[in-house]
């Protein structure tokens, strides 16, 4: 990436009708990315895919993906496991047939396990998976997302010994996610940084480059996430996180997952704009 690119987790609230026009509806905003959100099902087929590609280009509007929700590639139950496999291959595969740049995902509960033994399941489903859509031919970004709850298995940490470990895989960073999992104490410039720092040594100036970002309102309790929320009416410090950003020179694309979709995406892209 070039720059720091600002969208919306889906089609913007103001469109007036499908995914083709939500792309469009994004570039009319002064956005430049929009996330398919493919959290229920995998809602495009694969003719209206090609036309979600046609748009982004013609547009200019990079994608991203969001896959589904029910997923849990540390499933002890075989059939959940390799239902889970089959949510994260489905979305991949339509979403690079859109034309998108990256794919995310929940990777994992915990289920009362040692985090070690978590890790490895998770690991070892992830490479399963890369190495099957790298014989296809599906070459995006396959990013387990930073968990918000205490049950997920998904610390900054471990994505980024993941991302070490494996081929095309990186880290989905949602900075709210990572602010709520510890009850607010991560929510401020300097740890903000701290976590751009270590994916600048650990992964390279590459991943700096290309980064996706979730970022909006959070609420949070001592189990971690509980809701997003818009960002005013939220404690999360968007303005510290916009700072780091800037002083990283970090490029990629910043996905808001506000309630408020295009609203808050275009309150970033505004503020990130003003800082010098």
């Amino acid at each position: 990436m070039k720059k720091l690119l600002f969208g919306t987790a889906g089609i913007p609230s103001s469109t007036q009708g499908d995914t083709v026009e939500g792309v469009k509806q994004v570039r009319k905003l002064g956005l430049d990315a929009m996330e398919l959100e493919f959290v229920r099902n995998v809602n495009l087929s694969e003719e209206k895919a090609l036309e979600v590609k046609r748009a982004a280009e013609e547009n200019r509007v990079v994608l991203t993906c969001h896959g589904q929700y029910f997923i849990n590639l540390n499933a002890v139950d075989k059939k959940k496991l390799e239902a889970s496999k089959k949510r994260v291959l489905a979305a991949a595969r339509r979403s690079f047939q859109a034309g998108a740049w990256s794919v995310c995902f929940h990777p994992a509960y915990l289920l009362g396990m040692p985090e070690k033994k978590v890790y490895e399941n998770v690991k070892s489903a992830v490479k399963e998976l890369v190495g099957q859509l790298k014989d296809e031919g599906v070459t995006i970004w396959v990013r387990p997302e930073t968990a918000g709850k205490l049950s997920q298995f998904g610390s900054v940490d471990e994505l980024i010994s993941m991302s070490e470990e494996l081929e095309q895989v990186m880290p989905c960073i949602d900075f709210s996610h990572v602010c709520a999992r510890s009850n607010g104490k991560e929510n401020e410039f300097d740890a903000f940084a701290l976590i751009l720092s270590k994916v600048e040594k650990r992964l390279g100036k590459d991943a700096l480059n290309n980064l996706h970002i979730h970022a909006q309102g959070i609420e949070f309790n001592e189990k971690g996430e509980r809701r997003h929320m818009m960002l005013n009416e939220s404690d999360f410090n968007y303005n510290d996180l916009l700072k780091a950003l800037k002083e990283f020179n970090a490029k990629g694309v910043v996905i808001c997952e506000s309630p408020v979709l295009e609203e808050d995406a275009l309150i970033l892209a505004r503020e990130y704009a003003k800082i010098g």
